[in-house]
């Protein structure tokens, strides 16, 4: 059987950028014991999710916070869904980007954030990421030991050509770094997520920030895993902590075969292609 345990750490957000080798250290250290092959962490997990904080938190690649997670993998061994940070790229652009690392300390992946967070909704949430970042233009998929992933950030997943794009080269487990608000997130998140993995047939997991009620951005919380049926195998509250779970990763072409939903799509009559 093949089989995946993966750990999702629901932070606080680590304002400090001093304390964060000790705080997922110290977070680490509690599930080390436990076999882990995965450990995923939240959109901006180490940055206010402010506008005005994106630029002064942003670092270039191979800056501090990417040395302390490629650091933490290797020392603790497993892979490292790295959440996501403020990127500067030598342009002064600024991108909301996740890494992954191996089990090395090796980035393996890096995504900028396609899709930006502009929006207003009455008697709600106001946000406007682009005032002060740039959007990502590449969808991203990833090797590892166990199967071909896909990754993404938060507001990418509401679009579903993202994910089935990613499942088209082969991705079998999507990976959202998010952060979802108090309007949007009872209101969708569960229901993205299971729409996302029923469409798609794949296992769909969101890790977010815990809530933090003085922060001017509050976090919805509820990190989740959705398999690849469409079931919530796990769901945390808004608060801070990390929930294990161990994924069959043959449930993914059981399911495909019993329910073809992907071989009976009538290219013929559409397409989705990357421009």
């Amino acid at each position: 059987m093949n089989t995946i345990r993966v750990a999702q750490l629901q932070t606080q957000v680590i304002s400090e950028k001093s304390q964060v080798y000790e705080y997922l250290s110290s977070s680490f250290k509690k599930i080390c014991s436990e076999q882990i092959d995965l450990v995923t962490l939240p959109e901006m997990f180490a940055c206010p999710y402010k506008t005005s904080s994106f630029p002064i938190f942003a670092e270039e690649e191979q800056g501090q916070l990417w040395n302390i997670c490629s650091q933490l993998a290797k020392q603790y061994q497993f892979y490292l869904s790295a959440g996501s940070i403020p990127e500067k790229d030598q342009a002064g652009n600024i991108y909301n980007t996740a890494y992954v690392f191996n089990r090395q300390g090796e980035q393996i992946a890096k995504h900028r954030k396609m899709h930006l967070f502009d929006i207003d909704i009455k008697d709600g949430q106001r946000f406007k990421e682009s005032d002060t970042l740039s959007a990502g233009s590449q969808d991203t998929v990833f090797d590892t030991e166990f199967c071909r992933m896909g990754l993404c950030i938060c507001y990418d997943f509401r679009f579903p050509e993202l994910a089935r794009i990613m499942v088209d080269q082969g991705a079998k487990i999507l990976l959202v770094p998010a952060a979802f608000n108090m309007t949007t997130g009872p209101a969708h998140w569960e229901i993205m997520f299971r729409s996302r993995a029923i469409d798609n047939q794949v296992y769909a997991i969101g890790t977010a920030t815990a809530r933090d009620l003085s922060s001017k951005y509050i976090s919805w919380g509820h990190s989740i895993i959705v398999s690849p049926w469409g079931e919530v195998i796990s769901q945390m509250d808004e608060k801070e902590g990390f929930t294990i779970q161990e994924l069959n990763l043959d449930t993914v072409e059981q399911i495909r075969g019993q329910l073809p939903l992907l071989m009976h799509r009538r290219s013929d009559v559409y397409t989705l292609s990357v421009l």
